[in-house]
């Protein structure tokens, strides 16, 4: 039946999901600035010292009091990647790139550790997705990842979102042209993967991509869209893949929690998230785990409770196969908001005080490669 109002609805439909995508954006930002300054003003109180020292056993919980008196008193333990450089030592490089490919053209850092020259095999590569309103150069800062690449042996690839694709800079893991193999953003970061593997010594069977926020949800997809390239994902305070399909489902995702769509695509994940996340609902964390659990099959979990010296108390459930390795574990950060958890407090969203995750992330990465087998079913 012929409505008279149905063009008024379809232009108020129109004006919402195109206002939809700004506010998505907008609510990246605003919720993401109060964490900064109040993580920095704890900082400035504190003495560097050049050795860690050990924890009090009588020290209390996660409060904050107790966290900033055994900081003052020099008891806190830094986390690694909180030292890490801010120029590469001797040998090694962080050098700025760009990349055209048929799905767009990005501008990229990519760290080559001083091992790199003297490596007798090709090393494993980590491609790291930053969240919105940040840069390669901030990310890597943050995560510390350059300096445990240093310390392992592999490359780290910053790949940069334009401005041009995404006012704020963040991954359009929300759009359905950007959520599938051979299309948007997924084929252009397998596209600069792919030149990376092909211009540097880089292990085929060691991939790995992470991300936060934003990053997070566009590292998932890529994981999930090209399994022959990458052979596990790490998500920080992201959202599972197919969470939403536009701006207005992006809002709901982030405030609500999502369950995504399901996967049949066996992939390794770990990921981190905090209780406290007022930007992502922590409930995303549990989607992306029971996502990555979906193609697996016998695996038992175990769950242990731990604690930062002077930080944050969390929560790790792993699933695993008998006392071997873990196909997929999900992190809870006790108290902790939407930042990257035991990151270097120089760079943008971070909170130093909880568990490195980007250790664990690394430790959980080269426990896993992808087959020759996987390499070759995929298309060229």
């Amino acid at each position: 039946m012929y409505s008279s109002f149905k063009r008024t609805r379809t232009r108020t439909l129109k004006r919402v999901r195109r206002s939809a995508a700004s506010a998505m954006t907008d609510l990246w930002k605003a919720a993401l600035k109060p964490a900064t300054p109040a993580k920095r003003k704890a900082v400035k109180k504190v003495k560097a010292t050049p050795t860690a020292t050990k924890t009090s056993s009588k020290r209390s919980g996660t409060s904050s009091t107790a966290s900033l008196k055994s900081a003052q008193t020099g008891k806190r333990k830094t986390p690694s990647t909180s030292t890490s450089r801010t120029t590469p030592p001797p040998g090694a490089t962080f050098a700025k790139g760009l990349h055209t490919s048929p799905f767009g053209d990005r501008s990229y850092r990519l760290y080559v550790p001083a091992a790199a020259r003297t490596a007798a095999a090709p090393l494993p590569l980590v491609v790291m997705l930053h969240g919105c309103s940040q840069t390669p150069e901030d990310f890597a800062q943050g995560t510390g990842m350059n300096a445990l690449a240093e310390e392992f042996g592999f490359l780290v690839l910053y790949p940069a979102q334009a401005r041009k694709a995404e006012v704020n800079r963040c991954w359009n893991w929300y759009k359905r042209g950007d959520q599938i193999r051979g299309e948007g953003e997924p084929a252009l970061i397998a596209s600069l993967t792919r030149r990376i593997i092909a211009d540097h010594a880089i292990d085929p069977a060691r991939i790995y991509v992470a991300g936060l926020s934003a990053g997070a949800a566009a590292a998932l997809i890529a994981a999930m869209t090209y399994p022959d390239i990458f052979a596990a994902a790490g998500a920080h305070s992201g959202l599972p893949l197919g969470a939403a399909h536009d701006g207005a489902s992006a809002i709901m995702a982030m405030q609500h929690g999502a369950p995504g769509r399901q996967n049949s695509v066996r992939m390794p994940t770990i990921c981190f998230h905090g209780d406290a996340d007022r930007v992502v609902n922590p409930r995303n964390g549990r989607f992306v785990a029971a996502r990555a659990l979906e193609s697996f099959a016998g695996l038992q979990k175990t769950e242990r409770k731990g604690q930062v010296p002077g930080g944050r108390s969390y929560v790790r459930i792993a699933h695993r196969v008998g006392k071997g390795r873990s196909f997929a574990e999900h992190w809870v950060v006790d108290g902790a908001g939407h930042a990257w958890s035991g990151g270097n407090s120089a760079g943008s969203f971070t909170d130093p005080s909880g568990p490195d995750s980007s250790r664990e992330m690394i430790r959980f990465f080269l426990r896993h490669r992808t087959t020759l087998k996987q390499r070759k079913l995929a298309d060229a």
